[in-house]
């Protein structure tokens, strides 16, 4: 000591601080979002997820379409097709057309979604024919498709199909019956395109015209814009993804935070009590594990009275947070019992610190980034929870859109309009796997053992 001097207390001069290795004294927050930034996986989801947000919250803004509104011009059509349709008379009733040129099955006129018009010559032996149409050709295992019409002698040899037209290509079939009404092996088949058309009075009533457009019968006009395309009734996919965003989304982060709050307190309280009250405590969760989810689900829509045309939502998210909350509860549980024992808890409680102080200021705080990591990883189980159970029917029901109730719907035309699965589909794939890749970011800037290790 006798070797210190007034000179060893003298600061450091500006070349000797240059030659110090020293680096900027980060907070535990800190340093746990540089360590975020640095995991691009994470980055990129957390960007994922806020576009989802703003897609949720603004995009009705952006694309004000009523989503259950119809277009009945369009079902069924998929993003990029064409977009416009012919204007042609009023319809006029058809008995057939006498004299018409040709041999076997033909059309009548140009096929139009106002009407198919087919006309055709009695086969060999018939006596009667069933006209059917389908999607496909027909195979060697002669499938005709859908029964349309059927005439139990020669005398009508002409149909007009008006069900459900829809731009495309269609196979139409005439297979000839016997005495008995039965069908043969003898057939006649066609392909038909159909062009999508429309009335001058249909075009003024939708909106596609005005009164002072210039247009006439053979012009054609631009139907309405749906950027996804349309379902299977014509509405715009778009609409009803936003719409089905806010359904799968509240459930998805609003039942978690609510279970995981829950949790949050349950645990707490049963790890610092600790002795027979934890284990009282833990009992009871084990309990709620051992519900059976879909059981519990179908009750509460039950107790709820949740009936057709009714959507679901309420009693889904009741469910989720009555059942879900044991899993945050035994890992806070876990996380209270190490920190109980440490030695700053000791020092608060013979300062005279409550129990509901030290839980709230010491020991809740230290499990946060334990509970936020806990979110991350329940929203997308959530979120999957719903589809699941929409998707089977037992969640959101129609025509209250969600996700899975669209995956649902879409499933039964995926071979002819896969669009309709596919962006359903697509939006729960790309939201569970954004949130399970900012959970795993999240876990690991959040762990305290990682921090200031480069």
């Amino acid at each position: 000591m006798s070797d210190l001097t007034a000179d060893s207390f003298a600061p450091l001069s500006d070349q000797q601080l240059s030659q110090s290795i020293a680096r900027p004294s980060l907070s535990y927050w800190q340093d746990a979002w540089n360590r975020l930034r640095a995991n691009k996986r994470a980055l990129v989801s957390l960007y994922i997820v806020i576009v989802l947000l703003l897609f949720t919250v603004f995009g009705p803004v952006v694309w004000p379409i009523d989503p259950a509104m119809q277009d009945i011009d369009q079902i069924s059509q998929p993003p990029g097709t064409d977009r416009t349709a012919t204007l042609v008379a009023e319809y006029e009733p058809w008995f057939g057309t006498s004299g018409l040129p040709g041999a076997g099955l033909r059309l009548a006129e140009k096929a139009t979604s106002q009407a198919v018009r087919l006309q055709w010559d009695a086969l060999e032996g018939a006596s009667g024919h069933r006209v059917y149409r389908n999607l496909f050709p027909v195979g060697p295992e002669l499938s005709y498709g859908i029964p349309m019409a059927e005439f139990l002698n020669n005398d009508t040899l002409y149909f007009e199909d008006r069900l459900d037209l829809q731009p495309g290509r269609f196979y139409y079939v005439v297979v000839a019956l016997d005495e008995r009404g039965l069908i043969t092996d003898r057939y006649q088949s066609i392909s038909v395109d159909v062009e999508r058309v429309t009335t001058l009075a249909e075009a003024l009533e939708r909106g596609l015209i005005t009164e002072s457009d210039a247009v006439q019968i053979g012009d054609a006009i631009a139907l309405a814009w749906h950027p996804l395309g349309t379902d299977y009734l014509g509405r715009d996919l778009l609409a009803r993804l936003m719409a089905g965003a806010r359904v799968s989304l509240f459930i998805g982060i609003g039942a978690p935070f609510i279970f995981v709050l829950f949790g949050v307190v349950y645990g707490s309280a049963a790890g610092f009590m600790g002795g027979r009250v934890d284990q009282l405590m833990m009992r009871f969760a084990d309990f709620v594990v051992a519900l059976p989810f879909l059981l519990f689900m179908i009750l509460f829509k039950i107790a709820f009275g949740i009936g057709p045309g009714e959507s679901g939502v309420f009693p889904m998210l009741v469910a989720l947070v009555v059942l879900l909350w044991p899993a945050t509860a035994r890992l806070v549980r876990g996380q209270i019992l190490q920190i109980r024992e440490q030695g700053y808890i000791s020092a608060s409680q013979l300062l005279g610190a409550s129990t509901p102080y030290l839980i709230m200021r010491h020991m809740i705080p230290n499990t946060l980034g334990v509970v936020l990591v806990t979110v991350t990883f329940a929203i997308p189980s959530a979120i999957f929870t719903e589809a699941f159970l929409s998707f089977i029917g037992m969640g959101v029901a129609p025509p209250t859109p969600s996700w899975g109730s669209m995956s649902n719907e879409g499933i039964k035309t995926m071979l002819t309009t896969p669009h309709e699965l596919f962006f359903p589909a697509l939006f729960i794939s790309v939201t569970v796997l954004a949130f399970n890749l900012l959970g795993d970011g999240l876990r690991d800037a959040l762990d305290a053992r990682m921090r200031n290790v480069e």
